[in-house]
């Protein structure tokens, strides 16, 4: 079986509370990048195996996400033995959910692989203790994530007709960075009617929450943003904790002429 794990962004990030347990409640909304994937292959083996190639991974292969879904999915469903080929193209440290949604990708095709036949809320279960982003990609359509991410409820974003640009700088950002210098705040207005306001109101109303304190240990990456909105994009922002930033234009040639400074541009 080959499976196309496709990245996400955050539209909009704002970090509530820090919860008792130490993690934080969060709101926010991703949205599927169908436009850039990791290509999984897996299949059935005598022994479990797991295999990379692409772009270098910035961990040692036995603590990889693929396995830790192998291994939980064993554990818990007696899935059998595998061999995982993964194609790594997603940026780590990126803010793309990358990792993420190559574990949830493993899930659901062991899920298929071995007539499991589990349900949507148990997969949702499973892939939130493998991460935070992880639950997302069970659904892989535009949701208002809460919790650690993964109380989701369906939302609809209008991308008719827009184009996405990202810029991964060379520089990444841990999840634990980004975390140590956030102050959590409760906004006065929700994110999802923020997100109803015309796009063009929402670069003065939507933010990442992650940004003030990455961005001055990162200046690189705020001049990046600045970039994005001088040529044209309607809206510019960090996806997840960084290092990626994004811009959303209505123009398409403004989009496309982005191409001098990043190779992903997708048609939303």
């Amino acid at each position: 079986m080959i499976i196309k794990a496709n990245c996400k962004i955050n539209l909009g990030l704002d970090v509530l509370r820090k919860r008792s347990d130490g993690y934080h409640d969060l709101s926010t909304v991703m949205i599927p990048v169908k436009g850039l994937c990791d290509i999984i292959e897996i299949e059935q083996a005598e022994e479990s195996s797991f295999h990379t190639k692409g772009i270098d991974i910035d961990c040692p292969d036995d603590q990889n996400i693929c396995l830790k879904a192998l291994r939980l999915m064993q554990k818990s469903h007696g899935a059998g033995e595998v061999k995982i080929t993964l194609n790594k193209r997603i940026p780590y440290g990126a803010g793309l959910g990358g990792g993420s949604a190559d574990g949830t990708a493993v899930l659901l095709a062991l899920n298929e692989i071995f007539n499991l036949q589990l349900p949507e809320t148990e997969l949702i279960d499973l892939a939130a203790e493998l991460g935070s982003d992880t639950a997302f990609f069970v659904r892989n359509t535009p949701q208002l994530c809460e919790g650690r991410g993964e109380i989701m409820t369906p939302v609809t974003i209008p991308t008719d007709g827009l184009w996405l640009v990202l810029i991964k700088p060379d520089e990444a950002v841990s999840t634990r960075e980004a975390y140590a210098g956030v102050k959590p705040a409760m906004p006065e207005i929700s994110l999802v009617e923020r997100l109803k306001m015309p796009i063009t109101t929402w670069q003065n109303n939507i933010k990442n929450d992650f940004e003030t304190s990455v961005f001055a240990a990162h200046p690189k990456m705020a001049e990046i943003k600045q970039l994005l909105l001088d040529r044209g994009a309607v809206y510019a922002s960090m996806s997840g904790s960084g290092s990626t930033i994004f811009g959303i234009f209505q123009d398409k040639q403004q989009a496309q002429a982005m191409s001098d400074v990043t190779s992903y541009i997708f048609e939303m």
